[in-house]
Order: C-alpha cells, then sequence, then structure tokens
C-alpha cells in the first residue's frame, strides 16, 4: 500500500546522456525486440556508478568507453521497484566525454505501454478474416525505459540517431525523423536509417513498423503531411490530413516560431490506450480519434477528432519544442494544449461554436471535479510512475485549460500572444516551471500574472463568489457587495480562509455580451462600483458574462430570478443561460439551494435550441437521473415524465430526420436530444427507434451515424437476447473501430441481468480490444440494474483487470465510472474497504473522489428527496 513505498528520488546529476545511438530490431513473429544502443554521456563528476532507467529488459552486455579509448565492463545491477539499471565501476570514472555500449532484448508486450504490439484483423481476397501485428511505442510518461535503458525523466534531453531493422520487407518502419537511408542487410533484413532528432526528451521518442497506407499533402510552408492508415483505409485519413495541414501554419503564425522538424506524421494504432500520443514529427492516434468515414462517423465524433488533431499538434511546440522541467508542472504541457486546440478548431471551423462548447466539455468537468475535497492543485508534486499517471486528469488538462483561458481573456489576445513567442523563443529545446510561463506573460502584458495565477495553480479548489446586495446610488452608479470562499461540494465552510485573486468582469442587460466593468478582488469581502455611464435603473448586473472566470456564482433568489426572463426568451447569449444553470445546479448538490429551484429554472428553458445549453441541461438531467436510479417508488417515472415535458418542443422542432443544409450544432443537438428522450422511455422514440433498428438491419435504410447510438440503446433496453445478438452481429460485422466503439458503448443499456451479465462475460473477452473492455463494463454500471453487477464483477475480476491496466488512466476512469454512482455510506465504505485490502497503485486519489461523491449522492438524496418528489408531482399532474 501507499504507506510502504520508499521515498522517490531522481536520477542523480553526476552523468548527463548527449546522444542516442538506438538500433532496434523487432521481430513480429514471436513478439521481441532486439536493440543495441551507444550514449554519448557527459561525467560531471567523477563516479564509481553510474545509475539511469531499464524495466523489463534483458541486458545482455555493457561497456563502457571513455574519452582516452579505454573500455571497462562494469557490474549490472537491475530494479524492478526503482525502475533502474545501476552500473558499477572498479574505479572512479573521470569528468569528460564517455560512451555506454548496451546491447539487449525485450518482449513486444501486450499493455500498450513501452514497445508494443498491436493486432489488426483484415478480410483477406476469400473473405477470411486474418490476423497481423505491428510494433508501436507508447513512452509517456516513463516507458521509454522500457524500450532501451535510459535516463528517463524529461529534464535530460538529448539527441537520437535512430535505426530500425525490419525482418519483412513490406513493413514500413517510421520515427520521429525522415528516414535518410533504407538499405538490405546479408541477412534480407531492410534497414533504415532516420536523420537525427533535434535535442529532445525520451518519452518523446517513437517507433512504428507495421503495414499501413496513407494520404499526404504539404502545408502551406513546405512541410510534409502524413495520414497513416490500416491497409485499405486511406481515404479515412483525408479529414485529419485536412485539419492538420491547417493546424502547422495557424500555430506558426500565432506562435511566431516555424515547426521544426521536416515532416509530420499522424498514425492511427488499433490498440492504443489514450486519445492520442504526441511523439515529436510522429503523433500517435487511436483510430477512433483519427479515421473518418463520411458514411459512419458522427459529427460529434469528427469534431472530437479536429480537437484531438489540435490538441496533439499544439504539443509539437508545446511540450516538445519546450518541455516540463519534472512532471509537477505536467498542466503545463496539458493544460495548454487542451486551450489552445479550441483557438485552432475556432479558426478552422467556426461553425462549430466550438468556444461555447469549451465551458459544457471542459470548464465544467473541471469545477466538478475541484469542488471535491479530494481534489489536487494544478501543479502537484509527484514522484514515483503511479503517482504520475494519476494526474493525467481534469484538473491538469481541463482546469489547467480553463484558467489559461480565464488569463487569456484578463490580458487580451494580443498581449497573450507576444507572451508566447517570448517564452518558447526563450526556452526553445530546454525546460521550464510553470513561473517562467508567468514571467514571459507578465512582461508582455505589464500586468501581475505571478501574483494572480499563482492562487489558482498552487492551491486546490476555486471560490463561489455571493452577490449579497445591490445598492442604486443617487447619480445612478450601482454598489455590488460581494464576498468570496471556496466552494466545496459539501456546502460547509472551508475552515482554511484561502482567498483567490479573482478577475470579475460585469454586465447588464442592455448589452449582455458585453463586459461594462472589470476588476480584480483579492480580499474576502467588496464593495465594486458600476458607473453610472454603464447602468439603468432597473437593469440587472450579471458577474462573469461568457462564463470565463473559474468560479461558481451565488445570487439572492430574488437577483436569479431577474434573469429568468431573459433566459427564457434567450436575450441572455448561451454561455450566460447554461452558467447560470450550471451553478445555480452546484449550489443545489451542495446543498446551498433545493433542487427543485433547479428543475423550476428549466422549466423556463423549454424554448432552448442551442446544442451547448441542452448539453448543460443534459448533464444537470442525467446526474438527476442516476441518483434517483437509487430509489424504489414513483420518482424516477415520474422525473422520466418531466424530461419528456422538458424535450417535446425541441424534439418537435428536429424531428428524426436530418435535413438538407442543416449546421453541424443541429446535427449533434438531434443526437443529444433523443439520447435524452430514450433515458427517459418516451413511448413515440422508442417505437419509431425498433422499426429504425429493423431497417437497419435488413438493408432497408441505414441509421444516421449520429442516431446509432440512442437507437441501439432503445432498442437494447426494451429488447430480449434476440436484440443483443443483432447487436453482435452488428459489431463482429463491422472493421470501423468508432461503429464497434459505439455498439460497446450501448450494450450497458439492457435492463435483463441476464443479458448484462454475457455484456460483462464479452467485456473480457478476444473480441474486445482492451482499451475498450473498461468502457463496456462502465456501460454495464450506468443503470440501476447493471451498478452492483459491474461492481460486483470488478471485484471478481480485480487481480487480472490490475494486471492488465498495471494503474495507468483506463483502471483509474473504470474504477472511478463504476463505483461513483451508488449513493450510501453502506457502499462508500464497502468501496473503500474493497481497495484497502486488495491495493490499487495509481488510483488511490481516483478511489477518495469516487468514495467523497457516493457520500454527497447520500446526503443529496437525504436532503432533498421528498421535496422533489412533492415538485414532480405537481408539475407532472398538470
Amino acid at each position: 500500500m501507499a504507506g510502504d513505498k520508499k521515498p522517490f528520488g531522481r536520477l542523480p546529476k553526476s552523468v548527463k546522456p548527449v546522444l542516442y545511438d538506438l538500433f532496434l530490431k523487432p521481430d513480429l513473429q514471436k513478439f521481441t525486440f532486439e536493440g543495441k544502443e551507444t550514449i554519448s554521456i557527459n561525467i560531471l563528476e567523477s563516479t564509481n556508478k553510474i545509475i539511469l532507467h531499464a524495466l523489463d529488459l534483458k541486458i545482455e552486455e555493457v561497456e563502457l568507453k571513455d574519452s582516452e579509448g579505454f573500455i571497462s565492463k562494469p557490474s549490472v545491477t537491475l530494479s524492478a521497484e526503482d525502475e533502474t539499471v545501476t552500473l558499477g565501476f572498479d574505479k572512479e570514472l573521470q569528468i569528460g566525454e564517455a560512451f555506454l555500449k548496451f546491447i539487449f532484448v525485450g518482449e513486444l508486450n501486450d499493455k500498450m505501454k513501452g514497445f508494443y504490439r498491436s493486432k489488426y484483423v483484415s478480410v483477406n481476397e476469400s473473405g477470411n478474416q486474418v490476423e497481423f501485428y505491428s510494433a508501436v511505442s507508447m513512452l509517456c510518461t516513463t516507458h521509454a525505459r522500457r524500450m532501451f535503458p535510459c535516463w528517463d525523466e524529461p529534464n535530460l534531453k538529448a539527441v537520437f540517431d535512430i535505426s530500425i531493422a525490419v525482418c519483412n520487407t513490406s513493413h514500413r518502419a517510421l520515427s520521429n525523423m525522415p528516414v535518410v537511408s533504407d538499405t538490405t542487410e546479408e541477412n534480407g533484413d531492410r534497414l533504415l536509417k532516420f536523420q537525427k532528432t533535434p535535442i529532445m526528451s525520451t518519452y518523446l521518442v517513437a517507433v512504428v513498423v507495421g503495414d499501413f497506407d496513407y494520404v499526404e499533402d504539404k502545408d502551406s510552408d513546405g512541410v510534409l503531411v502524413r495520414v497513416y492508415t490500416p491497409i485499405g483505409k486511406s481515404e479515412q485519413g483525408k479529414f485529419a490530413l485536412e485539419v492538420a495541414k491547417c493546424a502547422l501554419p495557424y500555430y506558426k503564425d500565432y506562435f511566431q516560431v516555424a515547426y521544426p522538424l521536416p515532416k509530420m506524421d499522424l498514425i492511427a494504432i488499433a490498440d492504443f490506450s489514450s486519445g492520442a500520443m504526441e511523439n515529436w514529427g510522429l503523433v500517435t492516434y487511436r483510430e477512433s480519434c483519427l479515421l473518418v468515414d463520411p458514411d459512419n462517423t458522427s459529427a460529434v465524433r469528427k469534431q472530437w477528432i479536429a480537437l484531438v488533431v489540435g490538441h496533439e499538434l499544439a504539443h509539437q511546440w508545446f511540450g516538445n519544442l519546450v518541455t516540463m522541467e519534472w512532471w509537477t508542472h505536467l498542466w503545463l504541457n496539458e493544460g495548454y494544449a487542451s486551450f489552445v486546440e479550441f483557438l485552432c478548431v475556432e479558426h478552422l471551423f467556426p461553425e462549430y461554436d466550438i468556444w461555447t462548447q469549451f465551458v459544457t466539455d471542459t470548464y465544467i468537468r473541471a469545477l466538478e471535479l475541484d469542488a471535491l475535497n479530494s481534489s489536487h492543485p494544478i501543479e502537484i508534486p509527484v514522484g514515483h510512475p503511479s503517482e504520475i499517471d494519476e494526474i493525467f486528469d481534469d484538473i491538469s488538462y481541463n482546469k489547467g485549460a480553463s484558467v489559461i483561458r480565464m488569463l487569456h481573456n484578463f490580458i487580451g489576445d494580443q498581449d497573450f500572444r507576444k507572451g508566447m513567442n517570448l517564452y518558447l523563443n526563450k526556452h526553445q529545446y530546454s525546460n521550464t516551471f510553470t513561473e517562467d510561463l508567468w514571467v514571459a506573460l507578465e512582461e508582455a502584458s505589464n500586468k501581475p500574472v505571478k501574483d494572480v495565477m499563482s492562487t489558482w495553480t498552487l492551491q486546490k479548489g476555486f471560490p463561489v463568489i455571493t452577490v449579497e446586495k445591490e445598492t442604486q446610488n443617487p447619480d445612478g452608479s450601482r454598489v455590488i457587495s460581494v464576498s468570496q470562499t471556496k466552494f466545496t461540494a459539501n456546502g460547509q465552510v472551508d475552515g482554511d480562509g484561502v482567498l483567490w485573486m479573482v478577475p470579475l468582469t460585469f454586465s447588464t442587460s442592455r448589452n449582455p455580451g458585453v463586459v461594462c466593468h472589470k476588476e480584480i478582488m483579492s480580499e474576502i469581502q467588496k464593495d465594486i462600483i458600476i458607473p453610472a455611464n454603464a447602468i439603468s435603473p432597473g437593469e440587472w448586473v450579471k458577474v462573469n458574462p461568457s462564463t470565463v472566470g473559474y468560479y461558481r456564482t451565488r445570487y439572492t433568489p430574488e437577483l436569479l430570478n431577474n434573469f429568468v426572463p431573459s433566459i427564457s426568451s434567450r436575450t441572455l447569449p448561451p454561455l450566460d443561460r447554461l452558467g447560470l444553470l450550471d451553478d445555480l445546479f452546484a449550489l443545489v448538490q451542495a446543498g446551498l439551494s433545493s433542487t427543485d429551484e433547479v428543475l423550476h429554472l428549466m422549466l423556463a428553458m423549454t424554448d432552448e435550441d442551442n446544442y451547448s445549453v441542452w448539453s448543460s441541461m443534459s448533464n444537470v438531467l442525467g446526474k438527476l437521473a442516476i441518483l434517483l436510479s437509487n430509489v424504489e417508488g414513483d420518482t424516477e417515472q415520474l422525473f422520466k415524465q418531466y424530461n419528456r415535458i422538458l424535450l417535446k418542443k425541441i424534439s418537435s422542432k428536429l424531428g428524426w430526420t436530418p435535413q438538407p443544409n442543416e449546421s453541424h450544432l443541429e446535427t449533434m443537438l438531434r443526437g443529444l436530444v433523443m439520447a435524452r428522450l430514450v433515458s427517459s422511455a418516451d413511448p413515440d422514440v422508442m417505437s419509431e427507434a425498433k422499426i429504425k433498428f429493423a431497417n437497419h438491419l435488413s438493408g432497408k435504410e441505414t441509421i444516421v451515424a449520429d442516431l446509432r447510438s440512442p437507437i441501439y440503446k432503445a432498442c437494447l433496453s426494451s429488447g430480449d437476447e434476440t436484440t443483443f445478438n443483432q447487436l453482435l452481429q452488428l459489431y463482429r460485422g463491422t472493421d470501423l473501430h468508432e461503429e464497434k466503439d459505439r455498439i460497446c458503448r450501448a450494450m450497458g443499456a439492457s435492463k435483463n441481468k441476464d443479458i448484462l451479465k454475457k455484456v460483462l462475460d464479452f467485456a473480457m473477452s478476444d473480441e474486445v480490444r482492451s482499451q475498450d473492455t473498461v468502457f463496456v463494463i462502465i456501460s454495464v454500471g450506468g443503470s440501476k440494474v447493471g451498478r452492483d453487477l459491474a461492481w460486483q464483477f470488478i471485484q471478481d475480476n480485480w487481480s487480472k483487470l490490475f494486471n492488465q491496466y498495471q494503474g495507468g488512466f483506463l483502471l483509474t476512469r473504470l474504477v472511478k465510472n463504476t463505483t461513483e454512482n451508488f449513493s450510501s455510506i453502506e457502499k462508500a465504505e464497502e468501496v473503500e474497504n474493497f481497495f484497502k485490502q486488495n491495493g490499487c497503485v495509481g488510483a488511490e486519489r481516483t478511489i477518495q473522489q469516487a468514495c467523497e461523491t457516493i457520500r454527497l449522492n447520500a446526503a443529496w438524496l437525504k436532503r432533498d428527496y421528498e421535496k422533489l418528489q412533492n415538485f414532480l408531482h405537481k408539475v407532472v399532474q398538470k
């Protein structure tokens, strides 16, 4: 358990790598690889041992040649616990240059980390399925040590001179840089030698060997861009190619720093644990995050692919050219890329209205997690690899992006760009701390960036700004009395008295889309004067227009009521409509408002037609549906009827059939509305879904991609074993990962326990890739019937699951999503006790968060259930 870990230490500073001359030869028959490397090192202080990283490698030979040509063979001690190899020398090594040579072998593992194997399935000319494999590297965060002995810390940058031997001469071999020579060896192997890389971190090294097709183009600066796809699917790479080809010049222009490599490859990998990995010059992607099939890819998925491509290409500058000094500063990489991807997609696809979606998909998710006591600051000291994996979460990515958005708004786009250029030019090819970014942005803007931002990165949580009263002055100005306290998910006052420097902004009903006043608030209470020329008597004042500030706002019921007409008429901009709703819902969950208040507000929103606002409403409805599914009685059914009342106008307006020339957002909204109606068991929708599913199966009419997920769920939720088998046949009959993923995530919709048990067995079968297994189990855990089944299944199969994922974010996601929806103190204790007894290295914080959420659910139900029931009875019976 965590308490038994010995203190973590970074590598000694006595030796520094300069250049790795690395040779690798993967064997895709035996699933092994051979490796040889010569590392040019600088010995910075005399020492009789060298410690570097190596894990799961068999080291066959090591020798050191010093600057005078003297060769010595050290003793070799491997430590699996420390993930290191220690080389012991008989006499002291002197300061100066030396060359360290290793010969080693390793396994092409099936764990999706280090140097691993990925399985592809294709159909040959006879119509039979054929399996073949590729070798793929995934070295982030600390897995380069599984591919070659190295100094596997982000600040120990070096140059990489890579060569790959390929046994099957038809295979392609790719790496970070272009090929400089391709020759045939005496034994028949092809030897591909690549250009030397710029100086870079080990976790960004990339090697892929296998069979791939590609599409290519050059960007406006002449950089060669290729998208590699499975054989026969090159057409599916065209959308990502267009995005990448336009994103590179956009970033070059935005940062005023050229893309530093001669080529940019994007490649779809069949087995991939995360969405994508930003290896310099060779970005690897899960297939469903890169490939677009025009007939079968949904609008939601296509938009996601644009964001993921934008995110990974932003890293080519921010992360690769300039890299965080240590994983404590991970948010510099991920938070920043998660912000800039939206700038890029807004530029390329203005019709996506992507910044409005940012608030529902990124900002709100960050606030939800960050309100928990078990949250963590953006910057958090980490050491051991298992700790590092666990901070790839909604705080590092989503809170990081949200506070950068707030900062961007605070200093303005022009100074932000200027500061980014200063930062990248000053630190290119080196490493930085968070403070280095603040220094550059402060220099560019002449604003107190460090003072403001440190309160947001070094403290966990965020404030709630309470508007206590408004007073009209005789001169026409208005005094807004506001206070700040830490917002807590349980609504209790935080005793630490933590304060933030909050960039406050205000708008009025005269022009709700324009900021009429700005102030910085660092004290606990402040009277803010809105000048007379910015406000008239009778106008309302709103805090945080466009929902840019990373905080909640609490109004008195009377002040909140002033906004309702503007919400109903949609004269208040979408970001403000959804911001008010989400703030109120957070206050409800914390027990600071009553649940019927948020349901009452949504009844004023039945004319709503904005995708992002509906997305926020759907988030509220989904969370309440899960809460009520834990209770016996008629309340759950009443709530489903309430859902149908809310959705009636928008579903009539949109209908089932996409209209010619409808917008991207209308297409997405239809999918969202139908999904909500399916989960509310709307009788008309359920019967139409069955007709569409039958027509889809018979080949009469294919279901449009954006409606497949809700229709699959509708049919399975009211279907029997025949329906389950029909979905299985669809799963087996498609080779598009996106479609397989859709079907996987729909399988938990069944209400039949026997079918759900089959779904859980299916999740662990060879038919489901281990990257997808967790999402099948999560889908079962999403329903009332499946929640206990999924949790029991995890307990029964824990050692197998833990061994498969060995920590990592797939495991944390599985634990979080299958446990946090319970709502009793007993369940929280059961979950805690199970993991105390069975351990879960790398998910300790996740378990704390899940159990805290369960207890919050229990308190919420106890507090509001009766009032909620009474409200629903009144509304539904009208």
